[in-house]
């Protein structure tokens, strides 16, 4: 991977001397030697500033990959472009819709040619606080995720270095890396832009936030009220794992959804330790209405079946996290939770046109 302060540089012809007789009418006009200098890029370094809601702390910030205006609209732009996959039929929209806050409502997302993995496209609200990325965390940090799904053969089965070339070879896309990095598109800045870009999908003016953080008391139905009280309670403990401003603590456990996980081995994937089979990061639940199917799988086709999951104590798996257990809620109670998850749902965030395409 090219190093992050590698500079662009055009060719350059330096300490040449260019020697012009110019005889017209039997008269020299001129000698003359020039000596032709190298440009530095010039480099859009606006910083990006966050407008973040109430109780949301400042998103830790990425040192080799400063977050810029410039490289933010770069990344917005590679987002939606289907320059990114082999046969340019999808891009990352394709599996991560705004609407649905950026994840899907299929199972599994094909990829090109119909191509389907094993894992149901995450939501990639709030991204910018995951401290590592990916289901199963194999990816130490958003800045180098993209080029997971863009060389995967089964999402979007391009090479990074084949992608730089496509973006090099588009005047407009080289002039957006140079004003953005100072260089053009390579592996290094092609996944901290879309990086950039995914940084910004902050979302919390959920009718959740509403009651709590700006005082609308009508905000919360009182169903959803009677739902938080139980999502926040000892007896459940939800708030145990889904806790803190994002509802989720990103810890990786097994939650009981499957007696066999031989599928998908989860977090063992990753750390060869037999403890972590079945683990999966534990998802944010903000948006979560929109975001079904659930679970690693897609198994799990709505809310309904989530807390049913829940209340009836999981599948027993032998590394069951120890705090899956039967919950004997009654039917009034899991639709109070379900209201209350609804109530995470941020329609400002999925409409709002800043995310959208450029």
């Amino acid at each position: 991977m090219t190093r992050q302060n590698q500079a662009y540089a055009t060719p350059v012809t330096l300490g040449v001397n260019l020697l012009i007789t110019l005889v017209l009418g039997g008269i020299v006009l001129t000698i003359s030697s020039c000596r032709q200098e190298t440009a530095e890029p010039v480099i859009d370094d606006t910083p990006y500033v966050y407008d973040l809601p109430a109780g949301f702390p400042t998103p830790p910030l990425s040192v080799e990959n400063p977050q810029t205006q410039a490289k933010v609209e770069l990344g917005r732009r590679l987002f939606y472009d289907p320059i990114l996959s082999a046969d340019q039929t999808i891009s990352c929209n394709s599996c991560h819709r705004q609407e649905l806050a950026f994840a899907d409502d299929q199972p599994i997302t094909a990829g090109v040619e119909g191509r389907l993995g094993f894992r149901n496209a995450p939501t990639l609200v709030n991204l910018a606080y995951a401290s590592l990325v990916h289901k199963d965390g194999g990816v130490p940090k958003l800045d180098m995720q993209a080029g997971t799904p863009i060389e995967d053969a089964l999402e979007m089965d391009l090479s990074i270095f084949t992608a730089a070339e496509r973006l090099n070879a588009n005047a407009d896309y080289r002039d957006a890396f140079i004003r953005a990095f100072g260089r053009e598109a390579d592996a290094f800045t092609i996944t901290r832009a879309l990086a950039a870009f995914q940084r910004t999908f902050i979302s919390g003016n959920s009718p959740y936030d509403q009651y709590r953080y700006q005082n609308q008391a009508m905000a919360l139905a009182e169903t959803a009220k009677r739902g938080m009280e139980l999502f926040f309670s000892d007896e459940l403990a939800c708030s145990t794992c889904h806790g803190g401003f994002n509802f989720s603590d990103q810890s990786f456990t097994n939650n009981g959804s499957k007696l066999d996980y031989s599928s998908d081995l989860g977090r063992y994937r990753v750390t060869l330790d037999s403890l972590d089979i079945g683990k999966f990061r534990v998802p944010t639940l903000r948006n979560v209405a929109l975001t079904a199917p659930y679970m690693h799988d897609g198994s799990f086709p709505d809310l309904e079946s989530v807390i049913a999951h829940y209340n009836t104590g999981g599948q027993g798996h032998a590394w069951q996290d120890d705090r899956i257990r039967p919950l004997a809620l009654s039917t009034q109670q899991q639709a109070d939770l379900k209201a209350f998850l609804e109530a995470l749902t941020d329609e400002t965030f999925v409409t709002n046109p800043v995310f959208g395409p450029s």
